[in-house]
């Protein structure tokens, strides 16, 4: 059955999963560890050959040499999943839990397990290659030297990453860099959101018949509406010539009850229809940042409000979250001429982005928490003066 919805949430689940770079980077390994064993054992077909000195290893030294690297780079990678689990617990604790899929998406995180669990596997598939002479004389001894070169370059790989791991995880967990992601990210989602809007072809405003729809589409089950192929709703209202009004969005949450979608469809409705469209809906049980830019602006809105809480009491990164914000309310305004009266849309179907619900999303959400602290609610109303007056 064909689940549009379904794939393209499922394909960016993967994408932003903690395991699949690193799941990955371990079955090239095990690739790589058969080829460069078939190397091993077919040295004269290479057009080249290496120095006497980086191939000499004997039996005993090679194992020595395979089992300390699979050792220390196995107990390195727990080290390091500690550490990815404490600036996880970290976050979620002084920044809210919403933030944990950030670090957990961090492709250096991902690429730094990765590479050490590559290196973990392929030294183990070679160390298990490496043979001891039979005494009845049925085995020849054997040591991929090649093989352990590749294993050697990877333990040097593997410390390089360490040391850039060691660094890279204060940095994830600084506040200010976390505020700049999520700010830029925001401005990302506007500007190709105007982007889009050039590229739609003109059409007329959708005048909705003056009678109650023909027909209500429900989804099950109850949850956040994550993926919404506007594409496959498009083809399937072009194909009938239906007038379709879509109810909600990417980030509202449904029942089964909720009507997402309403239909005016004189004949020709069918179950299969019903089910088609059904499937353009991917629900699941939290918000994501996949086609939802108000989930960007409320998580701003939730820094800034973990900020100025009594416990925390950090008006400076509440006020740097603010800075974000006007910071996006600016691209609204400028770029390529801003959304317009209007808003901007990225599907025909879609809804529109407009300044005010941009502007409530970020500021208005925020005043509430601003007005409890001196210095936050200065710089708060210093910013609504410039968005106000353009």
């Amino acid at each position: 059955m064909n689940k549009p919805a379904f794939l393209l949430k499922w394909a960016q689940d993967i994408r932003a999963s903690y395991w699949f770079i690193p799941a990955v980077m371990v079955i090239v390994a095990i690739a790589l560890s058969y080829a460069s064993q078939w190397i091993d054992h077919n040295v004269d077909l290479l057009p080249f050959a290496l120095p006497d000195a980086l191939i000499n290893t004997q039996i005993e030294g090679a194992r020595s040499t395979l089992s300390v690297i699979a050792t220390s780079v196995i107990g390195v990678t727990g080290v390091m999943f500690s550490m990815t689990i404490l600036a996880v617990s970290f976050a979620a604790g002084n920044y809210g839990p919403r933030l944990i899929g950030n670090f957990m998406r961090d492709r250096g995180n991902q690429i730094s397990l990765g590479i050490l669990i590559a290196t973990f596997v392929y030294t183990l598939m070679i160390l298990r290659a490496v043979q001891d002479p039979s005494e009845s004389g049925g085995i020849d001894a054997f040591v991929p030297q090649y093989s352990m070169l590749i294993a050697v370059a990877g333990c040097l790989l593997a410390v390089f990453t360490m040391i850039y791991f060691v660094h890279h995880v204060p940095e994830t967990i600084n506040v200010s860099n976390i505020t700049a992601s999520l700010g830029a990210k925001l401005e990302a989602a506007i500007t190709a959101m105007i982007d889009a809007e050039e590229d739609l072809p003109d059409a007329p405003v959708v005048d909705f018949p003056d009678r109650e729809a023909d027909h209500s589409v429900r989804v099950s089950p109850a949850g956040f509406i994550q993926t919404l192929d506007y594409r496959q709703i498009e083809t399937i209202c072009e194909d009938h010539d239906w007038q379709i009004e879509i109810v909600k969005i990417p980030g509202d949450f449904v029942t089964s009850s909720t009507v997402v979608l309403r239909i005016w469809a004189d004949d020709g409705f069918t179950e299969k229809h019903l089910s088609d469209i059904q499937e353009c809906f991917a629900i699941g049980s939290s918000r994501t940042e996949n086609q939802n830019i108000f989930f960007l602006a409320d998580e701003l809105v939730e820094m800034l409000a973990r900020a100025l809480s009594p416990g925390v009491n950090d008006p400076f990164t509440a006020i740097n979250c603010l800075n974000w914000m006007y910071n996006s309310m600016t691209v609204a305004e400028r770029y390529k001429g801003g959304l317009g009266e209007e808003g901007a849309r990225k599907s025909k179907l879609g809804p529109h982005l407009t300044r005010d619900a941009l502007f409530k999303r970020c500021f208005l959400a925020s005043k509430p928490y601003c007005e409890t602290d001196h210095l936050a609610h200065e710089h708060y109303k210093t910013l609504v003066a410039r968005v106000n007056a353009g």
